[in-house]
């Protein structure tokens, strides 16, 4: 039997994911749980899977994968969809966008019904708790593609990025720094997350106030110990200065609340952390090959982000959303092969 760790992150227990092949079988509700060693397998399968799928092709053949989306989407439910279906299986749409996990039935029911017909759930949803109260239920894996506290499919798509970068070596990648500019939200704590066990230098960047959960932080203080990289998290964007890659998200998420006297306010709290070409320049001060500029999209273009950086040829937007699809792939490989 795995050995278990305490998720500080909710009060539900996780199994540890030491290797790539403990992901067999197993929930993907955060990173709190899984190694460096696990993410560090799941990217060289991404890497085989992006150079060749077809020694992949069956590795779904005759499962069917539930997409529980309450959420729009792009890029998720489209790597996913497209994704599944290269690898053989069978990828059934749930669209939740007008109404929410359990509305009609509770979330224990609907997981219990739903484990006797797919192998696997992908659920996108506003709620972590929805998500590992579904997780509870139901006996087939579910992968968190979304929540209001992370985002962990985004971030291996993120590092995986950068692994590509670095010619797939870890001692390169380790050699990175990434300074996250913005709203300290899912995004940031599952990037946060992967970076730190992956050894890769991190610098957090928000407004006072706006600052990524502490509980989280914590986490990646352990993980950054443990991997000997250096880890920060500040209001001053000075910071920036002397890192490899660059990271924004919108200021205003999803389903967040406050309306337009919200988004209002956190415009004017968060104007001088806009990534342009000036943060850009003090971001690459120091560093050989510059600073590359990545969003996990859609991006309100003006606002955290300028066109010329997000058009500019050292923006890595697309490569990262491409990737998507080949890091969630080989996450679906490891959990069903």
């Amino acid at each position: 039997m795995a050995a278990t760790t305490l998720n500080t992150n909710s009060a539900r227990d996780l199994p540890r994911i030491d290797a790539a092949a403990g992901f067999r079988g197993a929930d993907l509700l955060t990173l709190s749980n899984v190694s460096q060693r696990a993410v560090l397998e799941l990217f060289e399968t991404a890497r085989r899977s992006k150079a060749d799928a077809t020694p992949y092709r069956k590795v779904l053949d005759g499962k069917a994968v539930a997409l529980l989306f309450e959420k729009p989407s792009l890029r998720t439910k489209v790597s996913f969809d497209v994704g599944v279906a290269r690898l053989g299986g069978h990828p059934v749409f749930m669209d939740h966008s007008a109404q929410r996990l359990g509305a009609r039935e509770s979330v224990r029911d609907y997981g219990k019904n739903l484990e006797r017909w797919v192998d696997g759930i992908v659920a996108r949803v506003y709620l972590q708790s929805a998500l590992e109260e579904l997780a509870d239920s139901a006996k087939c894996p579910v992968i968190n593609a979304l929540s209001d506290r992370f985002h962990p499919c985004q971030a291996f798509a993120d590092l995986f990025t950068l692994f590509e970068m670095a010619e797939h070596q870890h001692s390169r990648l380790r050699e990175t720094r990434i300074v996250y500019v913005g709203d300290g939200n899912n995004v940031c704590h599952s990037l946060m997350q992967a970076s730190t066990l992956l050894g890769v230098g991190t610098t957090v960047i928000t407004p006072k106030g706006f600052g990524p959960a502490e509980d989280v932080v914590r986490e990646c203080e352990v993980f950054a110990k443990a991997a000997g990289s250096a880890f920060l998290v500040t209001t001053d964007v000075n910071a920036a200065e002397g890192h490899d890659a660059v990271y924004t998200d919108v200021w205003v998420s999803m389903g967040q609340a406050g309306g337009v006297d919200e988004v209002t306010r956190r415009r004017k709290v968060f104007a001088k952390y806009q990534v342009n070409g000036e943060l850009m320049e003090r971001a690459a001060r120091g560093r050989r090959a510059g600073a590359v500029f990545m969003h996990c999209l859609p991006a309100q273009r003006g606002l955290e982000v300028t066109d010329d950086v997000i058009d500019s040829p050292r923006s890595v937007v697309y490569e990262q959303a491409e990737n998507r699809m080949h890091a969630q792939n080989a996450l679906l490989v490891h959990m069903f092969a």
